[in-house]
């Protein structure tokens, strides 16, 4: 027989029992939950995930980056109802809670278009891998809008994506950081539109470089700032002045609103200095530069900011001669210059160095007055001339013209050798030019102006012929003294040719025509000599019957007659 108050608790406890299952029924596997912990042991966590339903989370999802288990007793947190052990306990993840909870985001930010924040983790192929929760990836062309060239800078960085693809069956979320530049880009783009006018400064980045110019991106817009409007000065290699990336004030110079073209400027922000430079640096003052560039003509001085003058090569030293400037002077190196010349217009200075020192050509005209003999060493020998040293950094020219009176020079090695000590005259010094001009045949009296007092006109000379020509015979009647025997001058008769007649090395009489001593030609005629010789032959020959006179003595008087005139 049962107990009435014994029934009574077995019904109590029976039902409690009901009500215990049922509310562990009430919590479903797979859902999310906040729960309350409860308890926190060294392995497990527990949680109240409600009717006093606890489950367990391995307390190593729970610990922070130092090791600490990151919650306290009396903390809610979200889970998830992941399973139940052998023994019936629950088993809970909040590991798998978050990820669940981070593709929801993912899919509702994906559906209405939105953004993610995210964090680089690495470089993978193709692009990066980015944390937004889960692992998804970035492909290198959404980076920027431009093509990056070190990507390994994005690394590491926190930044905001807009979502392109996401399919969590396969765990796969492709992200793109471009898509939000381009939008921001567009936002800045019709800012800039709307303020951008001639004449405006503004501040902009420098985006590209290039040796003609830089590429300012002015907000959206990008602007030209041509090598020629950076610097009042000289800019030969933008990027030798400036970085990329570095923020830079510029003037509006002009835009073209329809094609959206900006040209801008930086030298426009500063006052012009050749405005008054002719004011500030006359000719003839001296001062002091900076010497900022070397090329094989001359030397570039600074000589205020945006304000440069050139030493021509010409201009560096009086007597030494330089092959380049670079050997003489050095980048940064301050000297002493005298102004030559100044053009505004051209933006063109003309500048000396030597002219900081006396004239030294001055001094040498005063010691070598014109027809001074001076000794020397032949220096250098060309095929027009040999120069001869005459003080330290001073050559005199000897021209071929006045080697010799007489000789035919053709190349002046035939007389002279490199190292060789000759006397010279001076024949000129000429200061402006700079020409120190010597000769050796004039170290002698001119052969040329005894010839007119000793070969008179219609004398006869005899000599060997040394060139032949279509137009006639040269005739040497003296050591380098020639006279030419026109074609028409040959013969009585007509010359279809001259080498018919004659033969280099042949000896002939010639009557002298003209002597011209200023041009030193000597005109001679062989054709007057046959008719002279012909006239005294046919005289003599008359006159044999009067005085006995036979044919051999007749000729023996025309050579007499010849000899005498």
């Amino acid at each position: 027989m049962v107990n009435g108050d014994n029934l009574i608790l077995k019904e109590e406890e029976v039902g409690f029992k009901e009500l215990y299952e049922q509310s562990r029924q009430d919590v479903q596997f797979g859902e999310i939950v906040t729960g309350k912990v409860v308890q926190i042991n060294s392995e497990v966590v527990m949680v109240d995930v409600g009717w006093k339903t606890e489950g367990y989370i391995p307390v190593s999802e729970l610990k922070d980056n130092e090791g600490e288990t990151a919650v306290a007793v009396g903390d809610e947190i979200e889970v998830l109802v992941d399973r139940k052990d052998g023994d019936g306990n629950l088993i809970l993840s909040r590991d798998k809670a978050a990820k669940i909870k981070v593709w929801d985001d993912i899919k509702n930010i994906c559906e209405h278009n939105t953004t993610i924040k995210g964090t680089i983790v690495e470089r993978v192929r193709g692009g990066f891998s980015v944390d937004i929760g889960v692992l998804a990836f970035l492909p290198g062309s959404q980076v920027d809008i431009r093509p990056v060239r070190d990507l390994d800078r994005y690394v590491g960085q926190t930044l905001m994506f807009n979502i392109l693809k996401c399919d969590r069956k396969r765990n796969n979320v492709v992200l793109s950081r471009r898509s939000i530049l381009e939008q921001e880009r567009d936002a800045q783009k019709k800012d800039t539109l709307d303020r951008i006018e001639v004449g405006k400064i503004m501040e902009g980045v420098i985006k590209n470089i290039t040796d003609y110019g830089l590429f300012i991106d002015l907000g959206g817009i990008d602007g030209l700032l041509h090598v020629s409007d950076i610097s009042w000065g000289r800019i030969t290699r933008p990027p030798n002045n400036f970085s990329r990336g570095d923020k830079i004030n510029v003037k509006v110079l002009s835009f073209d609103r329809e094609k959206e073209r900006v040209s801008i400027g930086l030298k426009q922000l500063t006052e012009n200095p050749w405005a008054t430079v002719a004011e500030r640096y006359p000719v003839g003052a001296t001062l002091e530069g900076k010497v900022v560039n070397l090329t094989n003509y001359g030397a570039f001085v600074e000589l205020e900011p945006g304000v440069e003058g050139l030493i021509h090569i010409s201009e560096m030293f009086w007597t030494r001669e330089i092959k380049h400037p670079a050997k003489f002077l050095s980048l940064g190196e301050i000297i002493k210059v005298i102004i030559l010349e100044v053009d505004p217009n051209t933006r063109r200075i003309s500048l000396s160095l030597k002219q900081i020192t006396p004239n030294p050509w001055e001094n040498l005209k005063q010691k070598y007055p014109e027809g001074t003999i001076v000794k020397g060493v032949i220096k250098n020998i060309a095929s027009f001339g040999i120069f001869v040293g005459i003080e330290d950094g001073i050559d005199g020219l000897v021209h071929i013209s006045d080697i010799s009176w007489k000789q035919r020079v053709k190349h002046p090695s035939e007389f002279f050798q490199k190292g060789q000590e000759i006397e010279t005259i001076v024949l000129n010094v000429d200061v402006e030019r700079e020409k120190f001009s010597l000769g050796v045949k004039q170290m002698e009296n001119d052969p040329w102006e005894e010839l007119s007092l000793k070969y008179t006109p219609a004398s006869v000379v005899t000599g060997k012929i040394t060139n032949i020509t279509d137009f006639g015979v040269f005739v040497e009647i003296e050591e380098g003294i020639e006279g030419l025997v026109h074609v028409s001058e040959l013969s009585q008769k007509r010359v279809k040719s001259t080498s018919e007649l004659f033969a280099i090395g042949d000896s002939v009489s010639a009557v002298v025509k003209s002597i011209d001593v200023k041009n030193r030609k000597i005109r001679l005629s062989i054709k007057d000599c046959e008719s002279s010789s012909e006239r005294q032959s046919s005289r003599y020959i008359n006159n044999t019957e009067n005085v006995g006179y036979n044919l051999g003595e007749a000729l023996a008087d025309i050579k007499i007659s010849s000899t005498k005139g």
